[in-house]
């Protein structure tokens, strides 16, 4: 038990970097993880057998690195004497790591696949999620996700597409998808669907550390940066956001001195950079936004008729239902809670969000702040009925018991 458990860790944090290597080593997703879960087995039977070696992700990348040499030679024999003679299980060079994981992020970009094929394939590859999870996650059947992964797989071999960053003349085709996949890999890191923890650190700093290497791949492009205040500014409050039990802490009840001061400081000048050159878009917009709450000393000190006015303008960017969601419950804090009940009312009249555990959660707290406390324990009742995460039905069993008492 305690072997399967330490290789759970080392899966989930070197598993996709390892990945990512086998994938440019073979230019073929499904034979690097092949490859990668041929390793893994072996692990179980080598490690029991002799020991965890002292550097096991090392170890694991060795043998997958054969197994993966050992098919290719298999399936595709050299073309010349000295193709593949290079000792091929020598460990990549820090610098081909880092280009690894973002040619495989561009990969998982590729216009010819679909919006839902680029984020299943980017959290299956890059965020290490299991099919189930990544199901959770689109709140679709696992079946359907499954589908979904096979046929993007299929494509990129099919259409032979090839694992590298584009030349520059394209990559402004592929930027919006590339920072969407990014954005996503942090939004599951920071609300978990699956995981038993609410965040999942290492999904968090995967996609910071993604974020950065774009921003250097594209220095012109704003959003870019906007994307990667908005991530440092909104981690920031990490450290305050779980209790030690893992239960979730809101924003207005967080200690913020236990934010991280040097975090925010950075995601503010890199805001400050975005803003600086003149092409606004939505992710330095929710930056802004992230920026105001963090300036806050106290959450009764939050700049919420600023807040409201930058939802006004994020809505133009992104019309969505949640982004609509948010922008209601900013404008009742800063102008009217009857007003905000009204906006959301005909959210809900259009059908939307009709499973989404946050619409009634966010009823119930506008109700619980005009002091209409059943109605709002009847929408506590409403969202428990939709929320899905342990913390979140914790967090919202509290607020109904206070409801009650």
């Amino acid at each position: 038990m305690l072997l399967a458990r330490l290789l759970e860790d080392i899966v989930r944090n070197d598993g996709r970097l390892v990945l990512a290597g086998l994938v440019r080593l073979t230019g073929d997703l499904d034979a690097a993880e092949d490859a990668l879960q041929e390793a893994y087995a072996r692990a179980l039977v080598a490690w029991r057998r002799d020991g965890v070696p002292r550097t096991p992700a090392a170890w694991l990348n060795t043998v997958a690195r054969r197994v993966a040499i050992d098919r290719l030679r298999r399936e595709r024999p050299p073309a010349t004497p000295d193709e593949l003679a290079v000792d091929p299980i020598e460990p990549p060079e820090p610098h081909e790591i880092e280009d690894d994981r973002l040619r495989l992020l561009f990969v998982c970009c590729h216009p010819s696949l679909s919006p839902e094929a680029r984020c299943a394939l980017a959290l299956r590859t890059l965020g290490g999620l299991t099919t189930r999870e990544i199901a959770r996650a689109f709140l679709e059947p696992e079946a359907t996700t499954a589908q979904r992964l096979v046929r993007a797989k299929k494509k990129i071999r099919d259409a032979r597409i090839p694992y590298e960053v584009p030349p520059r003349e394209k990559l402004q085709e592929r930027v919006d998808a590339v920072l969407s996949v990014v954005y996503l890999i942090f939004n599951e890191g920071y609300a978990s669907t699956g995981a038993p923890s609410l965040v999942r650190p290492d999904l968090v700093l995967e996609a910071v550390r993604l974020a950065r290497l774009v921003v250097a791949l594209l220095p012109e492009v704003a959003e870019a940066r906007g994307l990667l205040a908005l991530m440092l500014i909104t981690d920031a409050r990490r450290p305050a956001r779980l209790t030690d039990e893992g239960d979730l802490v809101p924003l207005d009840e967080q200690d913020r001195a236990r934010w991280d001061r040097a975090m925010i400081e950075e995601g503010t000048a890199r805001l400050a950079e975005a803003l600086g050159m003149r092409s606004p878009g939505p992710y330095q917009t929710q930056a802004a936004i992230a920026a105001l709450h963090d300036a806050a000393p106290t959450p009764a000190d939050t700049d919420w008729e600023q807040i409201a006015a930058l939802y006004g303008a994020l809505l133009r960017w992104t019309p969505t239902p949640v982004v609509e969601l948010n922008a209601a419950v900013a404008y009742g804090l800063a102008t009217s809670l009857e007003g905000a009940l009204a906006r959301i009312w005909r959210i809900e009249q259009r059908g939307d969000l009709a499973t989404y555990h946050l619409l009634p959660a966010a009823k119930a707290d506008l109700l619980r702040r005009l002091g209409r406390i059943e109605e709002a324990a009847d929408m506590y009742r409403a969202a428990l009925a939709l929320a899905g995460h342990p913390a979140e039905r914790r967090y919202l069993e509290r607020r109904l018991a206070a409801c009650l008492t």
